[in-house]
């Protein structure tokens, strides 16, 4: 299908170039004229921009002649060359065939470690020009290396559980006799399952926020609502591990538009993860400040901390920043890539500030209706 594509915007653009020499032609022939070669037209050069991800023409010494500014865009081009040595091969390649020649790899980029993964097509036109087509894939090569990484951590936490209830089950066939041993089983079996029903609970929240980039609910949500069942769904936790949970908010309303009960799992994980994290007898400290037209809910809490080196990555799904207490207390891994996405569909962002012997402080931010009203009206004096 790609190359059907490729041979019709030639035969377009050729088209176009015959089409314009040939009435030059017409009007300025000499006796002894010989017939000129077809070249690109501005009007064709147009038609290629709009078409083309990426084009570029190059004559037989490999100088750029025509370029899209997509091309530019993707830092393909630097001057009248092409930056990148796989390119120019598989332009010289296009000038043995008459065929279309194709190309899929990965580039460097100007950036120290960075990647371009392309697709690129060449055909030669005529008299050593030869026409290139380059799409860029980076992005959907990064999905469909998230995808495959998040099959194989799915595969591996749902593995543990799965294999540790199938050994306890036959641990307790071989003591049916003895119910203290059997009772400690039982037990083991409880915590298994609970922690894989945690799992499979938070792999949907988790892909029912990815599904949608942008939210499409138009509800009302009070965020003192949200952040006090939140704190009430973590109340068993806090009570069992000694910590308490302190709200403050200076007004009883704060409104954004949104989904109250994605955004309570996204609340209510950021307690999780401080209550978990905390010393036994401290306080984790929760509250709802507005600022400039934002809401920032803020968790915080005065516990382990976590390192700057992993800072980054906490918000990767399955990333633990303690192994050992993860498995202590059921966590799966995603709750802050849940905290992280659904930030992201309600247009706000979620940041961190932690040290290590000191504590941690995630803040959700999101856009409150105030501000988008504000903006709203904004347009309409703007607009007259």
């Amino acid at each position: 299908m790609k190359d059907i594509w490729l041979t019709l915007i030639l035969g377009f653009v050729l088209g176009l170039g015959a089409a314009a020499v040939f009435t030059i032609y017409r009007s300025k022939r000499k006796p002894e004229a010989e017939e000129p070669t077809p070249t690109i037209t501005d009007s064709a050069a147009e038609i290629l921009e709009v078409l083309a991800p990426a084009g570029i023409v190059l004559n037989g010494s490999n100088v750029i002649t025509r370029v899209t500014g997509s091309a530019l865009a993707t830092g393909l081009v630097d001057g009248r060359r092409l930056v990148h040595e796989k390119l120019i091969d598989l332009a010289n390649q296009a000038r043995s065939t008459t065929g279309v020649v194709s190309l899929e790899d990965e580039l460097p980029t100007q950036f120290k470690g960075g990647k371009l993964f392309v697709s690129a097509r060449a055909k030669l036109i005529s008299d050593g020009s030869v026409l290139m087509l380059v799409e860029d894939r980076t992005e959907s090569h990064r999905l469909d290396e998230m995808r495959k990484d998040f099959m194989a951590n799915i595969s591996h936490e749902l593995k543990t559980p799965i294999g540790a209830v199938g050994l306890l089950a036959e641990a307790m066939e071989s003591n049916l006799e003895n119910p203290e041993v059997l009772g400690k089983l039982v037990r083991n079996i409880r915590k298994e399952a609970k922690r894989l029903s945690a799992l499979v609970k938070d792999i949907i929240q988790l892909s029912k926020i990815q599904s949608s980039s942008t939210l499409t609910s138009t509800d009302l949500v009070n965020l003192v609502d949200v952040v006090r069942d939140a704190i009430d769904r973590n109340s068993w936790r806090s009570e069992k591990s000694e910590v308490d949970v302190e709200f403050h908010s200076d007004s009883s309303k704060v409104e954004v538009y949104g989904d109250a009960e994605m955004l309570t799992v996204a609340v209510k994980n950021l307690v999780e993860n401080a209550i978990i994290y905390s010393h036994k007898g401290s306080t984790v400290g929760v509250a709802i400040e507005v600022v400039d037209g934002v809401a920032n809910i803020i968790v915080k809490d005065t516990g382990v901390g976590i390192a700057k080196s992993e800072q980054r990555r906490v918000f990767e799904r399955f990333y633990r920043v303690d192994q050992s207490r993860s498995r202590e207390t059921g966590g799966s891994g995603l709750g802050l890539s849940i905290v992280k996405h659904a930030a992201i569909s309600h247009m706000g962002e979620v940041k961190l500030f932690s040290k290590l012997g000191v504590g941690s402080t995630f803040t959700l931010r999101l856009p409150t209706i105030a501000k988008k009203v504000n903006r709203q009206s904004r347009r309409k004096v703007d607009r007259g």
